[in-house]
């Protein structure tokens, strides 16, 4: 199969956005219809050295693959097909990270197995610090990577009941759900958490995969890892929880904002970023106040005097002025001298203790609006 050209993940359309799991997709015929006609160039020179590099080293890293092909990292079919291709000529790919990951080049022996079957192929991942991350990173690059044909008998035996089945296919996954956590890294949750999150959503795919709809696995469980993780953005990440979908729409308007920047070079106006969105300019204007960052009361304001907080400089519109209280009272005293209660005859039969329970009853209501 030549490698010269891959296709080119489907588009979609940017108001009608997918977030689930890809549908199933039965018969040639249909399979050919989703797929996108357009294509994408690969440099040839580029993945013969990356093979080169491979078999004598017997792995080959997702992040140098990246590096050496950068359009394949949003193209999801054209990836996992780099990815059969290095598998079918015996280079292992491995996830590596500069300072979380590290990998030691393996021995000679194990060169020389790098043309052999799978299982055969093995790999290094050096010496690693104690740090949490690193110790998880270590731990789930040891285990070995799944081809179709194992996927599709893990997930029959797992629909038998399986738990061994389930349990190879979420720890021969793990190194996936670290690779899309580190995209959503920087957004107020640590790496731990995301990846965290991402592994809950794997746990969902491998109970919902079906292997009959002829799908890979890493495919399907691309989209509830992500829909994990952003599902947990949305609600942990803002002491003011957002809805989902209206975090969906506040990434589009940053996304659109920084766009009309490089083409505009200064800030856009909202109306300009309504039009390019297709949205009324109300709407713009409800998702700039939504976004805005939450700031406390308690934060120091200026550098000299530490004491002074935000809250010290903000008026508390619902509290009683002291000039009012003052008046309400001095208003309320002088009524009472006019007109003394008297407690000889109920308010229904003495107009003038009726007046004063009235005229009492309004100082009330304007001490405490």
């Amino acid at each position: 199969m030549s490698m010269a050209r891959i296709l080119k993940k489907k588009q979609r359309h940017p108001a009608k956005r997918r977030t689930g799991p890809p549908k199933a997709r039965t018969g040639s015929v249909k399979r050919a219809a989703r797929r996108s006609a357009k294509t994408v160039q690969i440099d040839q020179a580029a993945v013969d050295r990356l093979i080169a590099k491979g078999r004598m080293r017997g792995f080959i890293t997702e992040t140098e693959i990246l590096y050496a092909l950068p359009d394949l990292e949003d193209y999801v079919e054209g990836y996992e097909h780099l990815l059969d291709q290095f598998e079918h000529m015996g280079v292992a790919v491995i996830e590596a990270t500069e300072g979380i990951l590290t990998t030691k080049e393996p021995s000679k022996s194990v060169r020389e197995k790098a043309g052999g079957s799978k299982d055969e192929r093995h790999f290094d991942l050096g010496d690693i610090s104690n740090d949490s991350i690193q110790m998880y990173l270590r731990e789930i690059g040891k285990v070995p990577l799944l081809t179709s044909e194992e996927e599709v008998s893990l997930a029959k035996r797992k629909e038998k009941g399986e738990m061994e089945a389930q349990r190879r296919l979420v720890e021969a996954n793990l190194r996936l759900v670290v690779s899309i956590a580190k995209k959503f890294t920087g957004r107020s949750l640590s790496l731990l958490d995301l990846i965290q999150e991402g592994n809950i959503g794997l746990f969902r795919a491998v109970e919902k995969f079906d292997y009959r709809k002829g799908y890979k696995f890493s495919t399907y469980a691309t989209w509830w890892i992500r829909q994990a993780i952003t599902r947990a953005l949305a609600d942990q990440s803002r002491t003011i929880r957002i809805p989902v979908h209206m975090v969906e729409t506040i990434n589009k308007f940053q996304q659109v904002e920084r766009q009309l920047i490089q083409d505009l070079g200064r800030e856009p106006l909202p109306e300009e970023i309504a039009a390019e969105m297709s949205e009324p300019i109300e709407k713009i204007h409800q998702i700039i106040k939504i976004s805005q960052d939450t700031v406390s009361l308690e934060t120091s304001v200026g550098e000299d005097d530490e004491d002074s907080t935000l809250g010290d400089f903000i008026e508390d519109v619902k509290t009683i002025t002291p000039d009012r209280v003052a008046a309400m009272q001095l208003l309320k005293d002088h009524v009472q001298e006019i007109i003394p209660p008297d407690r000889s005859q109920s308010p229904g039969k003495n107009p003038v203790p009726r007046r004063h329970a009235e005229v009492k009853g309004l100082l009330e209501h304007s001490n405490n609006p």
